[in-house]
């Protein structure tokens, strides 16, 4: 990350950003062209090579992406599934082999076979009508399951636009520092992974001097498997985009960016009009309801890349740097986006704050288990008799998510990888020693995360989904430091080979790879990866044996 750099990009602020004008030259061909990309650098006064070496990161913009006209899920979940081989061959009847593409995870988990065209995602059946498709005929959206389970907070019906602004009235009639101490009161911790509480975000952030705040929405926490920021942004947009107006309130921040996946186009464009519904009713812009406060959103579409689910890859991203990982301190919450202090939080987060303020941090606190208050949704994937989002009070038993909201397995499986790549892999064995809550996952060796659900059934090998593993986190990593970089790429090399050679490997050795990882990474993306392979190397032994040495 480069002060300097970040300093330039701000110049034009968030009305003309590098990273969408990398967006817009790449629409027409699928890729940045060296001439297009040398243009934006003098443009924003950019060296050449730091604004090519930015677009040739992502998946949408470099080079090999140029003449992709349609694209195929390559996720965990459609993965396990074992659907997308029968669907690339059904897209070979209707495009060439070279114009087929690949996305990671559609967030069309619950159904499979999920694949991208001309701005539109589609799966379960679609694919039998791809030539209706492509001739120009739109499908109606999926549909899943959705209900809850305790509190129904974000899966609560929406009452309309000015019912549910009462709650920003409510807000700006309080102070930030009163605004603030609810949010302590309720415990709300982060939905994303590492169940950091807000509140220590906002303070930090509002207690930071700057004329210049940012509050940003992570929307681009790509856990394959967890569709969960998906149906907030589709079905409840509301809820996210007023938690980050009361959240700017409380932090002195006029500045809302929503940064959602370019895998998950429709949101993009809800989410957009949701923006300008709410600019139209005055919740937005100038002294909003004449409380002197002002607040206004640009919704930011990213362009493929795993790393920027990572709150200071997603900050360089938003400036048109590449997305690497930044060294803390200092925090985003002092110098972040365009070296301004700013927030950074997930989609289920801050989709949170509006109830809280609406009922109160302590009736918050009191749904839930311990430190883990609230509820948390989960997203089951389609080896379920009922897939889809659950919204369940924390602490609630694993066991009644898995069989009395999701009705059981369809077929049999022996192992569930909770909480996205990073998350931890779950036997089945394991269920009745589980809750949904941060705490119990830790305890255990496993991790909450996103509490997305991929199951793999008994027939899936697991050196296979480890293979995998390593693979994802080699395509995604940022590149900046060498245990991940290096040791995601050495490690899928190893699993490959043991695969399909007679070879056989170290057991010290890959020991040591992965600790080098875990403990020498940067970031949770080449430090997290270790905790499914340690999960698979203790509870899957007998089945992995045969690939090592000793």
């Amino acid at each position: 990350m480069s002060k300097n750099l970040s300093e330039l990009s701000g110049r034009k602020g968030l009305r003309e950003n590098l990273f969408e004008e990398l967006g817009i030259a790449a629409s027409q061909t699928g890729a940045v062209s060296k001439e297009q990309a040398a243009a934006l650098a003098d443009e924003f006064l950019m060296g050449k090579a730091n604004v090519y070496g930015a677009a040739t990161f992502y998946d949408f913009l470099r080079p090999e992406n140029q003449g992709k006209k349609v694209y195929a899920c390559n996720g965990s979940a459609c993965l396990a599934a074992g659907t997308q081989d029968a669907l690339h061959n059904k897209l070979k009847g209707a495009f060439a082999e070279e114009e087929i593409g690949e996305m990671c995870c559609l967030g069309r988990c619950h159904e499979n076979s999920a694949f991208h065209f001309a701005g539109r995602n589609y799966s379960g059946a679609d694919i039998d009508k791809i030539n209706d498709i492509k001739a120009g005929a739109v499908l109606p959206m999926d549909k899943y399951h959705v209900a809850a389970s305790g509190t129904q907070l974000l899966t609560a019906p929406f009452p309309g636009l000015a019912p549910y602004y009462s709650i920003l009235k409510k807000a700006l009639a309080m102070s930030p520092d009163d605004l603030l101490a609810t949010l302590k009161a309720s415990g709300l911790r982060g939905r994303g992974g590492a169940g950091f509480p807000i509140a220590f975000k906002l303070e930090s952030c509002k207690n930071t001097a700057g004329d210049t705040k940012f509050i940003v929405c992570n929307a681009d926490e790509g856990d394959p498997g967890a569709y969960s920021d998906r149906y907030l942004l589709e079905e409840r947009p509301h809820s996210v985009l007023l938690g980050m107006i009361i959240a700017g309130y409380i932090a002195g921040a006029a500045h809302g960016v929503v940064y959602i996946r370019g895998e998950y186009p429709e949101a993009v464009a809800i989410t957009q009009a949701a923006i300008d519904d709410i600019r139209a009713a005055g919740y937005i812009g100038q002294n909003i309801l004449g409380s002197g406060f002002s607040y206004d959103f640009k919704v930011i579409k990213a362009q493929g890349a795993y790393i920027c689910g990572e709150e200071t890859a997603l900050l360089s991203s938003i400036e048109g740097q590449r997305p690497e990982v930044r060294v803390r301190p200092p925090y985003p919450t002092q110098h972040g986006l365009f070296n301004k202090p700013t927030v950074v939080n997930n989609v289920e987060t801050l989709a949170c704050i509006p109830w809280i303020v609406e009922n109160g941090g302590d009736a918050f606190a009191a749904i839930g288990k311990g430190r883990s208050t609230g509820t948390k949704l989960v997203s089951l994937d389609g080896h379920f008799n009922r897939p889809g989002i659950y919204e369940v009070d924390m602490g609630t038993p694993l066991r009644v998510v898995t069989d009395t909201l999701g009705g059981g397995f369809r077929k049999p499986v022996k192992a569930m990888h909770i909480g996205g790549p990073l998350g931890g892999l779950v036997p089945v064995s394991k269920i009745d020693d589980l809750t949904v809550d941060f705490e119990s996952f830790s305890q255990a060796g496993f991790l909450l995360g996103h509490a997305s659900v991929v199951c793999l059934p008994v027939e899936y090998p697991v050196i296979r989904y480890v293979e995998h593993l390593f693979r994802f986190t080699a395509h995604e990593s940022c590149g900046k430091c060498f245990p991940c970089r290096l040791g995601s790429t050495r490690g899928y090399e190893m699993v490959d080979k043991a695969i399909n050679t007679d070879y056989k490997m170290d057991r010290v050795l890959f020991t040591d790879l992965i600790t080098t990882m875990e403990i020498g990474s940067l970031c949770a993306l080449g430090g997290g990866l270790p905790l499914p392979i340690r999960n698979a190397l203790q509870y899957f032994n007998d089945e992995l044996k045969q690939y090592f040495e000793n």
